[in-house]
């Protein structure tokens, strides 16, 4: 499920988006972002609506679950 994150710099009013294709990377860009002064505002999704970081961790936890397990051989 595709995810937008919306972030800003602490001191402005402009905000910017960017999008990920899962949660894990919408987690990945999150982590990016916050390394780089930026403050995470919001995150949607077309199923889920607005949603927070918190609730992210959850969709990546049921994505990687739902994932089939790869067999070694």
């Amino acid at each position: 499920m595709p995810y937008t994150v919306v972030f800003g710099t602490m001191d402005e009013l402009v905000l910017s988006a960017t999008d990920a294709p899962t949660a894990k990377d919408a987690l990945a860009i999150i982590k990016a972002l916050e390394n780089d002064g930026e403050r995470i505002r919001f995150v949607t999704s077309p199923q889920e609506g607005a949603i927070g970081v918190e609730m992210l961790r959850v969709l990546a936890k049921e994505e990687e679950d739902e994932l089939p397990v790869a067999v070694h051989q």
